[in-house]
């Protein structure tokens, strides 16, 4: 018996429904790739891009030039020595401030075939399968191209050599590397690989040097709070009234992810107010009001009270009884909503 028999048929239809996606077919594939295919995102198929991302205008323009314009414009970059297209482009921050959806815009923007390299489906129990998919990766790019190999928390992937001594994944890694160094050295492949970390001191210096170009997405200032607000609620219903630059300077500490959460919150006291109004036969209409500035700044305070409840029960679960000063153990990961 095969014992590729089922993955070949998940891969068939992986294959068509790629296929399907962008449009055209895919000829002249292997298994693997087939199996690869499944992680494929047609740029088509993605619904952001860089204006529906608030802030972060400095790194926006500078991935302009970086990576969009060599995928999109490769005539440009072919003359001299000193303007060669980007081949890997790193992008660091702690979590929820917005490297995946950026990665993900900046594919809508250059038009590029998104590949969304996931460690587990790289994995396999058959011997050798491991490094093939690795290979299929940088095959069905090439295919595909223009195209983005994405790896997200590509620290858990390509992190420091003798941290960990599963003789697969040292395999998968240097497969990786020397299929990277391949890339650079064909200049004229529109092929770029684009990666996420919250933790930059875990990559090992080998990729660090194929990622020469580093951008950090750090926590929103004011600025940029009141930028990301803007964006969530262009198309909101709110009251003319709403102080956007205010609520931002109340979110000191939020992440955008953070930010998505509160206005998310916030939309759901409108139809709590009407649902209640409805119950007491009081609703004058099916439509809920708009957004208020009370609304975020009731969301905000319920959280605050939240945090504190947490970091109360937190200061009592994670008591250490070694601890002789009695000073409790935690982390801020313990805790709900990053809002001061």
């Amino acid at each position: 018996m095969d014992p590729h028999r089922i993955d070949t048929k998940k891969a068939t239809a992986c294959k068509k429904e790629l296929s399907k996606r962008l449009g055209r077919d895919l000829k002249q594939t292997n298994m693997y790739e087939d199996i690869i295919a499944g992680n494929v995102v047609n740029p088509q198929g993605i619904d952001v891009t860089f204006s529906s991302i608030g802030g972060l205008e400095d790194v926006k323009d500078s991935l302009y030039e970086l990576a969009i314009l060599p995928l999109q414009r490769p005539e440009l970059f072919s003359q001299g020595k000193l303007l060669r297209p980007q081949k890997g482009v790193l992008l660091y921050g702690p979590p929820g401030t917005g490297k995946t959806l950026l990665a993900k815009a900046l594919a809508k923007e250059a038009r590029a075939v998104f590949i969304n390299v996931q460690i587990a489906s790289l994995m396999s129990k058959w011997l050798g399968d491991a490094q093939k998919l690795v290979t299929a990766v940088f095959t069905l790019a090439h295919k595909l191209q223009p195209s983005i190999i994405f790896i997200d928390e590509v620290d858990s992937f390509l992190g420091r050599r003798g941290v960990t001594s599963h003789e697969v994944m040292t395999q998968m890694k240097t497969e990786f590397m020397a299929l990277w160094d391949g890339l650079t050295t064909d200049q004229n492949a529109r092929v770029l690989v684009l990666a996420a970390t919250n933790r930059p001191w875990e990559l090992d210096e080998a990729i660090l040097r194929r990622l020469p170009r580093a951008f950090e997405i750090g926590m929103p200032d004011v600025k940029q709070r009141a930028s990301i607000l803007q964006v969530l609620l262009k198309e909101e219903r709110v009251e003319d009234d709403l102080d956007i630059d205010y609520l931002a300077s109340l979110c000191d500490g939020c992440s955008g992810s953070d930010l998505t959460e509160l206005c998310k919150q916030a939309a759901y006291l409108p139809i709590r107010d009407l649902l209640e109004q409805e119950k007491h036969g009081l609703s004058s209409g099916k439509v809920a009001r708009k957004l208020k500035q009370s609304d975020f700044e009731s969301v905000l305070m319920n959280n605050r009270s939240s945090k504190a409840a947490a970091f109360e029960y937190q200061s009592k679960k994670h008591y250490d009884k070694n601890n002789r000063d009695n000073i409790p153990v935690f982390t801020t990961s313990d805790f709900p909503f990053a809002c001061n």
